[in-house]
């Protein structure tokens, strides 16, 4: 059967970091544009799906570099997440290129409640639409827990303050210092659809001997955020973090600028195991913390109201019957002064009545539909980290543009498992006879490494950023190893003579002209056999000469364009795939886009 490439989101999975990035972030394009010294467009193409360039460009937890095509190249790749930062350190003001906001209401009243990112995405998409919005905000500043738990040395509050008054200044009516304590009482207000981005804000706790002894053991995001309020100054000097994720790494670098010298990450796995993402670890060991593999607490020693210790056991991992288990080799004391809790979070809804409609599962956690983020009462919706526990602020994104398109749908009487398709525009990127719109030559160069503050200066003051951007030069270096993903091979079957020249010249052998058959055996007959499963083979329909098809193995093609620019036919050509993502009001969407391009608005294809 051959490959339906008319469907958006076959050339959508070919763009890996795309297809991984929780919000669809037209990735290649935007270096594209950093190439070409154009950073506010660049900037407002992220925008148009990330919606806080300036913050995901310094905290994102990058599911787009994994899958990066450039990873299965030379095992590093692009810094995708650094360059977003680059076109946000580097753009002008953007304000006359954002969706405007109408004057006149379309009538429909919505409330929001927590500031975080999901509940400012939906305020991001729902204001151009000319709803009223009202958010609700317990703090007197917007961003949740990205303002009070990530700390300001990785998440400058200037970029934060910048990024979330953007949405703001839309016309949003908020509230600070406005906890929500009753949803009974917010749904009497007579609001058309209320959204839930409350977040988790509740640390787990550790019940073992000792914990309740002393005034010394903290939970990681409460400890945060009392730093961030200026209510805890000072740490012991021997420190103990409890737990190896993102939050952790927060934790023991926090202390690190408190007056920490001895500072330890007690993890109970090995480090294949943690959370953590790999960039944090490298972070924290840079300052000198340790980081203690296979270790699980025991029980707090205080001695005479004092926290003088805590025992761990030391664990031997091991298989059986096709589980990981454990074994206690032995007991050992760690001497300390302080230890912080980071070992997970919850959510807590104490303000959200039983008796309302709303159903809670049996780990008292709202039921909230996966596409819809619809709860059990009409009108009630739920995301970010208040939907299904705690997930990276780019995730919180994706779950406000989604939750914008039901209540949307709610709002103006449409079902809301109706949702606006997703469209593509695939336009040739030749230019004249032999030249591309596009960069096609590979660049061997490794990976740029993002250069640091001094340790010195870093451990002054926490509000000293740690992570001072890429150069002009490191820019104009990592750009280049962008393999333009997005300029899709796009095959003419009716044109193809057959002439092999295309699989002759592949650097890959990801081409291969053969009989039809099934997937399973198309794979095993390629030039190179077609090993990653996840990702589908192209296949043409029968070639005019033999009948037999032109199969191509997505998985290991570089874009470079040298099938095209061999084949004497025009059968191959190389096209840029744009593909237009659905949004809370279709038509928005699309003037929005074509504002992040500087064109007109174009038909979805």
């Amino acid at each position: 059967m051959p490959t339906d490439v008319s469907n958006p989101q076959y050339y959508h999975k070919v763009v890996d970091c795309q297809w991984a990035c929780p919000a669809h972030t037209n990735v290649p394009e935007y270096i594209r544009l950093i190439a070409q010294g154009r950073y506010t467009e660049s900037y407002l193409l992220n925008r148009q799906s990330n919606v806080f360039p300036g913050i995901l460009g310094r905290t994102c937890d990058r599911p787009c570099e994994p899958a990066c095509r450039r990873g299965r190249v030379d095992g590093k790749p692009v810094a995708i997440c650094r360059l977003k930062r680059v076109a946000a350190d580097l753009r002008d003001d953007v304000t006359e290129y954002l969706p405007p906001v109408p004057r006149e209401k379309n009538g429909k009243r919505v409330a929001l409640v927590g500031a975080g990112p999901a509940s400012l995405t939906v305020a991001n998409d729902l204001m151009p639409l000319g709803y009223e919005v009202v958010l609700y905000e317990k703090h007197q500043r917007a961003g949740g827990l990205m303002r009070v738990n990530i700390p300001s040395f990785r998440l400058p509050a200037e970029v934060l303050d910048e990024e979330t008054q953007i949405i703001l200044d839309m016309g949003v009516d908020i509230r600070y210092g406005t906890p929500v304590t009753s949803m009974r009482a917010l749904l009497a207000e007579g609001y058309d659809a209320v959204f839930v981005g409350s977040g988790a804000p509740k640390g787990k706790e550790l019940e073992i001997p000792g914990r309740r002894d002393t005034d010394q053991i903290f939970i990681g995001i409460e400890w945060l955020a009392n730093v961030h309020f200026g209510h805890i100054e000072h740490i012991g000097e021997r420190v103990l973090i409890i737990g190896v994720g993102n939050t952790a790494m927060d934790c023991c670098r926090t202390s690190r600028r408190l007056g920490g010298q001895d500072i330890k990450v007690i993890a109970r796995r090995s480090r294949p195991y943690f959370k953590a993402s790999p960039w944090e670890l490298e972070d924290a060991e840079e300052e000198g913390v340790e980081i203690v593999e296979n270790h699980a607490p025991k029980r707090f020693v205080v001695e005479n109201g004092k926290l003088v210790g805590m025992e761990l056991d030391r664990l031997r991992w091991f298989e059986q019957n096709g589980k990981q288990k454990s074994e206690i080799v032995e007991t050992v004391m760690m001497p300390c002064d302080s230890v912080i809790l980071a070992i997970g979070q919850d959510n807590a809804f104490p303000w959200l009545e039983r008796d309302i409609g709303i159903d809670f599962d049996d780990h008292d956690m709202p039921i909230v539909d996966k596409m819809t983020f619809a709860s059990s009462r009409a009108g009630v919706f739920f995301g970010g980290d208040a939907a299904w526990g705690p997930e990276n602020i780019i995730w919180a994104v994706e779950h406000g543009h989604q939750a914008a398109i039901s209540m949307h749908n709610h709002c103006m009487g449409i079902p809301l498992t109706e949702r606006p398709a997703y469209g593509m525009n695939l336009v040739s990127a030749k230019v004249g006879m032999h030249a591309w719109s596009y960069s096609n030559d590979y660049n061997s160069a490794m990976r740029s490494k993002m250069t640091h503050e001094e340790l010195t200066k870093r451990f002054s003051r926490l509000s000293v950023e740690v992570e001072l951007g890429f150069t002009p030069e490191q820019t104009a270096t990592e750009v280049e190893r962008c393999l333009n993903c997005d300029i899709e091979t796009h095959f003419t079957s009716n044109l193809c003579i057959e002439c092999d020249a295309c699989v002759d010249v592949c650097p890959v052998s990801c081409l291969t002209i053969a009989p039809d058959g099934p997937d399973s055996d198309l794979r095993t007959r390629l030039s190179a056999p077609a090993l990653n499963l996840s990702q589908e083979l192209y296949v043409s329909a029968g070639l005019p000469q033999t009948k037999r098809v032109m199969v191509k193995d997505e998985d290991v093609c570089l874009h470079c364009g040298l099938c095209a620019e061999r084949c004497p036919t025009a059968a191959w050509d190389m096209r840029r795939f744009d593909l237009l993502v659905p949004y809370a009001g279709r038509e928005a969407s699309l003037v929005s886009l074509a504002r992040a391009h500087a064109v007109r608005p174009v038909s979805a294809v």
